[in-house]
């Protein structure tokens, strides 16, 4: 039998959603051990000058408690 937790983290990116997502679950990996699963819960973005300077989501990552 095994235990999850679900935690929520934000991850901003200059170059787009998914980028941002992977250097999240990269970032999230370093002090989350088993990480099984994430979603995104939503996506903005920020504008300057009329132009997207920052791409952000926030993310549930869900991994497996150790014993």
């Amino acid at each position: 039998m095994s235990v999850a937790r679900i935690t929520e983290i934000t991850s901003t990116s200059e170059k787009g959603f998914d980028d941002a997502v992977a250097s999240g679950i990269k970032r999230a990996a370093k002090t989350l051990k088993n990480i099984t699963a994430a979603w995104v819960k939503d996506q903005q973005v920020e504008v300057k000058k009329n132009k997207i300077s920052q791409y952000r989501v926030c993310l549930k990552v869900t991994f497996i408690l150790e014993d």
